[in-house]
């Protein structure tokens, strides 16, 4: 009986087996019928788990060369390590190599979204900035809908995970499970909502002002005094079922028509401060790769989040909007970020 090095994944199940079953390393030589030298490597090996990675020293790159690197860097965003020392022709530098050495004068980031600017746009935004240069807008009421998803958008499960430790399992599911649309509206440091839209409803013309007559109305502004109706601005976005010949009628059958439905320049989301408290949400509800089971726990999520909103917190966004419409101009209409 030969010694053989080499252990099929059949037979180290049985060693394991016997193992747990009080065999010696001996007796488990003999049932498999090999070498027992063999057998008691496999245990020792088994024993003492994997060894240790052992850092290897980074290669050396020269000073001149780290100088391109960095100028390579800075003209090429979002470009590989690979694009960028082959840009500098530095070759033979293995990637683990070029990550660590990029690691010391940059970070791996994403592209950032924003919607298309251009020449008409930015002077409609230059124009908004201008009409409403002089309003108050502790009485603009801010509105804007927002989909929330049982696992959260893309990219928000990384973080940090102590050495040793193993990332958690998240689900995986076909069409990301779905998801809940919510409505709510922000005013001065006062929070309208959530309200949540039913779910299989999409939301056109007629939809929407039935779900805005259902909630909006019903529940919130129907309970306000006739002077805060009178100087009430209402803001809305762009979206077809907002900006539509039926809702403008019909909101003005409302008495929000004219000076008091305020008009709203393309492609502006960064001049919403709504925006700022969908961020604020969702970095609670998603926080530590969270993910939901059902649409109604992740609402649920929705409603706790937004109950801990404070009005102070309110406050700071709707206060923001003298400063964003001052970087509009500042920047000719162009996107000012949020």
């Amino acid at each position: 009986m030969g010694q053989k090095k080499d252990l099929t994944g059949s037979e180290k199940s049985k060693i394991v087996r016997y193992l747990a079953e009080g065999c010696s390393s001996l007796k488990i030589a003999k049932l498999l019928k090999r070498d027992h030298r063999t057998i008691k490597h496999f245990i020792q090996n088994s024993q003492q788990g994997h060894k240790k990675r052992v850092e290897k020293p980074r290669r050396k790159i020269t000073a001149h060369e780290l100088r391109k690197v960095k100028r390579a860097a800075a003209k090429m965003p979002l470009a590989t390590s690979l694009a960028i020392f082959q840009s500098c022709n530095i070759t033979g530098v293995p990637k683990s190599t070029r990550c660590a050495i990029l690691r010391d004068m940059a970070k791996v980031r994403k592209a950032e979204r924003r919607p298309p600017l251009n020449k008409t746009h930015k002077l409609k935004r230059q124009d908004w900035a201008k009409k409403y240069l002089k309003t108050d807008f502790s009485k603009v009421l801010w509105t804007d809908e927002m989909r929330v998803s049982l696992d959260g958008p893309d990219g928000w499960a990384r973080g940090w995970i102590g050495k040793g430790q193993r990332a958690p399992v998240r689900l995986r599911r076909q069409q990301g499970g779905g998801g809940v649309l919510v409505w709510a509206g922000i005013i001065k440091d006062e929070l309208v909502g959530p309200f949540r839209v039913e779910d299989g409803v999409k939301l056109n013309s007629q939809s929407y002002c039935q779900f805005l007559e259902d909630t909006f109305f019903k529940q919130w502004y129907r309970k306000k005094s006739a002077s805060f109706k009178k100087n009430m601005i209402f803001m809305q976005d762009n979206a077809p079922s907002h900006a539509s010949k039926y809702s403008t009628a019909w909101l003005a059958r409302k008495g929000i028509k004219e000076e008091k439905l305020m008009t709203w320049p393309p492609c502006s989301p960064d001049l919403n401060p709504i925006e700022n408290l969908w961020s604020i949400i969702k970095c609670e509800i998603y926080k530590e790769g969270k993910q939901y089971t059902s649409l109604n726990s992740v609402w649920e999520a929705v409603v706790a989040a937004a109950r801990n909103v404070d009005g102070e917190q309110i406050k700071t966004l709707t206060e923001s909007m003298d400063g964003r419409l001052l970087s509009v101009l500042a920047k000719k209409g162009g996107y000012i970020g949020r």
